[in-house]
């Protein structure tokens, strides 16, 4: 087997490792969307076109909102390694699938807070499971609004009187979407899948079955291969809700969301919190409108999600760093 190529002065077992870590990112149905051209001056991270799932995500924005958050990981696991990484969003001559370059600025340790979220990255889970009613205390929410700031994008903390609308824009995207029949057969080729496969969603992290009383998790990743659900296990009715916006659209923007949404995720991850997305008020571009201007119009939603106490959820499989080179 041929050596890892590696970057910046790291060993090739270092750099693997960065991108071992770089690739634990969220995906839409864990599809997985990057690949990455390694020289020894740069990294380049590139969307993987035929991992784009066009039905749901017809102008790849999701794809983008993935690939910054692995561009996230990347950054995060380069500084733990020694290296301080310079990135260019959307470089304009490394090709057309070219998200992102990564260079080294300088040597330089990465402070406590870093290292917190570096540590998180390997235990940060889309947790489609119900979570505890027990509320997010206020210094950990303003600790996600100080984690989405500091990616220059913008957090949205849903109010009271904003949960009404929401939950029906909410439930009439996902209507939409399970009345297309192209939709519906994207979606089965993700999720259900066996345990040792490297992508899409496994049974054992799709949560439970969708049952009518649901507000706010609507989707059934199980393919039908769950059980009936157990006594007590009722999703909660008032999770914290957040949105996370960019200032403006493109695919910077994009990039920016996904890199806020991850450390925002990480964030929560370190204190002890779960988090899952609730993609469908997103994907549907009216219902994305609505949601627009029910959070101010100047704002644009990027990602929604539920994020509380939840019980502990498995790691979804992930393909091998070899297999993202380009």
């Amino acid at each position: 087997m041929t050596q890892f190529p590696a970057a910046f002065g790291l060993s090739p077992e270092q750099t693997e490792e960065v991108l071992r870590l770089a690739s634990l990112a969220p995906s839409l149905h864990n599809s997985q969307p990057w690949r990455f051209r390694v020289l020894p001056q740069l990294i380049e991270l590139h969307g993987d076109p035929s991992r784009r799932l066009p039905v749901a995500d017809p102008e790849g924005r999701e794809l983008r909102l993935a690939c910054g958050a692995a561009l996230l990981n990347l950054r995060l696991a380069l500084e733990h390694a020694g290296v301080h990484p310079v990135v260019t969003l959307v470089p304009e001559h490394a090709g057309p699938t070219a998200l992102a370059e990564v260079r080294s600025g300088s040597s330089a340790g990465a402070h406590e807070g870093t290292e917190q979220l570096h540590r998180a990255i390997t235990e940060r889970r889309s947790n489609r499971k119900p979570f505890r009613s027990k509320p997010v205390p206020p210094e950990y929410r303003h600790a996600l609004l100080e984690a989405v700031l500091a990616e220059q994008c913008w957090l949205h903390v849903v109010e009271p009187s904003e949960r009404g609308p929401l939950e029906g824009m909410v439930h009439r995207a996902h209507r939409m979407q399970m009345a297309d029949r192209r939709f519906r057969a994207e979606a089965a080729q993700w999720m259900g899948r066996e345990e040792d496969e490297a992508e899409g969603v496994p049974v054992s992290a799709a949560g439970p079955p969708r049952e009518p009383q649901d507000q706010w998790v609507l989707r059934d990743f199980s393919a039908g291969q769950a059980s009936s659900r157990e006594p007590g296990e009722e999703f909660e009715s008032h999770p914290l809700l957040v949105v996370v916006c960019s200032h403006s659209t493109g695919w910077a923007e994009d990039l920016k969301a996904g890199q806020a949404m991850q450390r925002m995720w990480l964030t929560a991850t370190s204190r002890g919190l779960a988090a899952s997305l609730i993609s469908q008020v997103i994907e549907v571009a009216e219902i994305r409108e609505e949601l627009r201007r029910l959070i101010g119009a100047s704002l644009n939603p990027q990602a929604l999600l539920r994020v509380g106490y939840g019980s502990p959820s498995p790691a979804v499989p992930r393909r091998s760093p070899r297999e993202l080179l380009m």
